[in-house]
Order: structure tokens, then C-alpha cells, then sequence
């Protein structure tokens, strides 16, 4: 059993091609290649008899390696006003306090269905709201990532849960009192609980360590070891903050980098988030380990927290995604653009990377920095995830077809996403998702609910 698609226009990795027939596997006895691609063909001039056509240019599915998606639900709200991250903090935990497995559940279907119309086909979501608002676990301890976990389903997407350790308020302290829900006391406790989640066809398990200050250093090695063993992805909040590598300078008398690679944090299934405040030691730590970095740079921005070393993390051989962290926006489009467009303002030169490098973040990084190393491209054999772009909007009308990778970084956005494909399933036609009817409702009704 199989589907064709033909894509009017398909970036393949280094080129865009017209005319592209992609055979997707929908049906037999093994459930591994089902949803699979199985034929690539190019120089298809017209769409095969039976064949779903995608107008427009076609891309890998695309992955946001780093989400926490409770925070869309501050978007328009943070934004009033000044302040810093720490009072911006503040507010975020306001929402964490409210969530229930039930309202989670409703505002992450929203959320990742928002992902889907961007052309996101798999987020890393990195998953600390554990337990009740007092700290006592749910009858099912797994509840809260479980309904992440459906949610993502539900909305058609794949899904790494990183559930992440997230111990202490700071070096040495008890976690404060919105901060109950988020601790399992210990990381024994915590590598416990983890075990209880399992893989699933469109779900995997990752770990993460919040960050230096919220896992005490004695206890980095039980996490890092508890990925190690499962083979997972391990993802960290690394020097998001100035502030932070104070304090890990004052309680360790080393950066937090540093800190992690002493403790065996580092490594080729590790990815630091943000990784923005960072000394020439801590690159080469990076770089000369194969840790992954993960820019948010829209969120970055909004945070007022700076602009990372992207281009010396990738020479010194730190692989490159990217993720909409806070969800200022859901546009990995605009996160790929933001990367290049934040260098050329720091350097004050441009073309750091080629629009094919920043779609190769976007996309087939991203995923490996998840745990899917199958997915993130277009050829036989890979997970038949992609995502397809208007060329014909406001925005991307004129350039040829052949500029079309430039295009979409340089020039579109999610409102450009015409279709997506998840497995060989449409889940997103036309603008529309086929799963969830309705998402800007769905999105302002799980807002609402925690805000009543």
C-alpha cells in the first residue's frame, strides 16, 4: 500500500529540483515501513495518475528542538512593558502554577497543531512540570508528560519528551515554592519516574538537565548516566544567563560548561540550549565533545539575552538546530533567518551560513538533536515528513524556483506553510489542519482556562 506525492518544487539537501515524485509507504505487515518514503524520483514533469500534488517548494519536515509548551500562553502578555528574564520568570511561573493534566493536554494540542501549520513535523519538548501544584505526584506520575505526549498525537506531530531533572532553585537551595511541582527531591527519584515513560511509534524519551543551577553537581552524573544507558538525547539550558555563570563561578570556580563536562554531561547526544554566554574554553569543550547547540533566537531577543557564538560552536564542531523555546512566535522559518540576520548585526557582515545550511538546522539537525535520525529529509528510506511553501504569497512571489531555498529563509514565513506531512499523512492541507478544526480557538480557549 502506497501513496504518491508529486512536489512541484523539492529542496533535496543541497539543490531544489522540479517536479519530484515522492512513494510513500501507508500499509503492510511491518509497521517500521509504514510511513516511510519509498521511491524518490526526479524529472517528473507532470503529476503521476493518483498522486496528491504540493504546489509550491516541499522541504524536510521541520524541527523545533526546543519548546516549554505552557509559555505560548504568555505571548501578547510578557510583552507589556520592560523588565528583565528573572521578572519575566516570574509571570511564567504564574501559568505553570495553574496547569492540570487536563488543561496541559488541551493547550499543548493547540500548540503543536500551531507547530504543524508552521511546517513542524517533530518538537523536543522539554518537560518539567511534573507534579501537583503542592509537589505531591499525580496517581500516574507520568500524567503531565503523558498528556504531552497524547497531544502531539493528536495534533499529528512527532515528539522527544526531554523530561527534564529540575532539583534545586539555585546552587544549594530547596526549590521555591512554584518550583514544588517541578521536583522529584532527588535525581535518583527522578531517573525512577523517567523509567515509567516509553517510546511509542510518534513519541521518544529524552532526558534533560534544566540547568547547572537546578541540578546539583553531585547529582549531573545520574542524569547524564540514565540517558547514556538508553541511548537518548540529553538536553541543558546552558549560560542562557550572565548571571548564571556567576554563580556557578561562586559555588564551583568554573563555568558552567565546564561544569558539565566534569561530570560527563557532554558528549554527542548532549545539546545545549542557548549556550549564549560562553568563553573560548567552553567552545572548545562544545565543539571538541560533538555537543549539540540549540538556538531560540526569537526568544533570545525577546529575553534581551544576548547573541550566542553560533559560528564558532559550529567550526569547533558543535552541530547546529534551532527551536521557538517560549513560543514568541512559532516560526522556524523566522529562527533560521534570525540566526544569520543576528550574526550580520554582531559582525556587521553577512552570509554566515547559506540558506541550505540554516534549512539543514531547521531540519535534519533539529531531528538528529531529538533522537530521529531517520527524518529530516527527502530520500528513500527517511520518515516521510515535509513540509510544503507557497511561492506564489506576498512575500515569496517573484524569485525563481531554483532561488527557492533563499526564498523561504530569507523571505517567508509560517503564514507561507500551504501543507505538511507527518508519516505519509496529510496534517495539514491548504492552510487547514485536518486534525484539529479549529486552532485559533482551540488555542484561545486553553489560554483562557488558565487564566480564569
Amino acid at each position: 500500500m502506497t501513496q504518491t506525492y508529486w512536489l512541484e518544487h523539492a529542496w533535496l539537501d543541497t539543490n531544489v529540483e522540479p517536479g519530484v515524485a515522492v512513494t510513500v509507504s501507508t500499509g503492510g505487515s511491518e509497521a517500521g515501513a509504514r510511513g516511510r518514503v519509498t521511491d524518490v524520483r526526479t524529472g517528473v514533469d507532470t503529476p503521476p495518475p493518483g498522486a496528491e500534488i504540493l504546489r509550491g517548494l516541499t522541504l524536510p519536515g521541520l524541527a523545533n528542538a526546543h519548546s516549554h509548551a505552557f509559555h505560548r500562553a504568555l505571548r501578547g502578555t510578557v510583552q507589556v512593558g520592560s523588565g528583565t528574564f528573572w521578572t519575566w520568570r516570574e509571570l511564567m511561573y504564574s501559568f505553570a502554577d495553574r496547569l492540570t493534566p487536563e488543561t496541559y493536554h488541551a493547550l499543548a494540542r493547540a500548540v503543536y497543531a500551531e507547530m504543524a501549520m508552521a511546517g513542524v513535523t517533530a518538537v523536543g519538548e522539554f518537560h518539567y512540570v511534573h507534579h501537583a501544584h503542592d509537589g505531591t505526584p499525580y496517581a500516574d506520575p507520568n500524567a503531565m508528560g503523558e498528556a504531552l505526549i497524547a497531544a502531539a498525537d493528536d495534533a499529528g506531530i512527532r515528539i522527544t519528551l526531554l523530561d527534564t531533572a529540575y532539583l534545586s532553585s539555585g546552587f544549594g537551595q530547596p526549590p521555591n515554592p512554584h518550583q514544588r511541582r517541578f521536583s522529584d527531591g532527588t535525581a535518583d527519584a527522578w531517573a525512577e519516574r523517567s523509567s515509567l515513560l516509553k517510546d511509542r511509534d510518534h513519541a521518544r524519551i529524552g532526558a534533560a538537565i534544566h540547568s547547572v543551577r537546578a541540578v546539583p553537581a553531585g547529582q549531573l552524573a545520574t542524569v547524564a548516566r540514565w540517558a547514556e544507558e538508553r541511548r537518548a538525547p540529553l538536553h541543558v539550558h546552558l549560560s542562557e544567563q550572565t548571571a548564571e555563570n556567576e554563580a556557578c563561578l561562586a559555588a564551583h570556580g568554573c563555568t558552567p560548561t565546564r561544569l558539565l563536562a566534569d561530570h560527563g554531561v557532554l558528549g554527542p547526544r548532549t545539546t545545549g540550549v542557548h549556550n549564549t554566554h560562553l568563553t573560548d574554553e567552553d567552545i572548545a569543550l562544545l565543539g571538541g565533545s560533538g555537543t549539540g547547540t540549540c538556538m531560540c533566537p526569537t526568544t533570545e531577543r525577546d529575553l534581551a539575552d544576548g547573541i550566542g557564538p553560533a559560528v564558532a560552536l559550529q567550526r569547533a564542531g558543535s552541530p547546529l538546530s534551532l527551536g521557538s523555546d517560549s513560543h514568541a512566535v512559532i516560526d522556524l522559518l523566522e529562527e533560521a533567518r534570525a540566526m544569520e540576520l543576528n550574526e550580520r548585526l554582531r559582525t556587521r557582515t553577512r552570509g554566515h551560513w547559506t540558506a541550505a545550511a540554516l534549512l539543514r538546522a531547521a531540519s535534519a539537525d533539529g531531528h538528529a538533536a531529538l533522537g530521529w535520525d531517520d527524518a529530516g529529509s527527502i530520500e528513500t528510506g527517511a520518515l516521510a515528513d515535509f513540509t510544503t511553501i507557497a511561492l506564489d504569497s506576498v512575500r515569496t512571489a517573484g524569485p525563481v524556483p531554483r532561488l527557492g531555498a533563499e526564498t523561504a529563509v530569507f523571505a517567508a514565513t509560517a503564514a507561507d506553510v500551504r501543507h505538511t506531512v507527518v508519516a505519509g499523512r496529510h496534517v495539514v492541507r491548504d492552510g487547514a489542519h485536518t486534525l484539529v478544526p479549529d486552532v485559533p480557538a482551540a488555542l484561545a480557549d486553553a489560554v483562557q482556562a488558565l487564566r480564569s
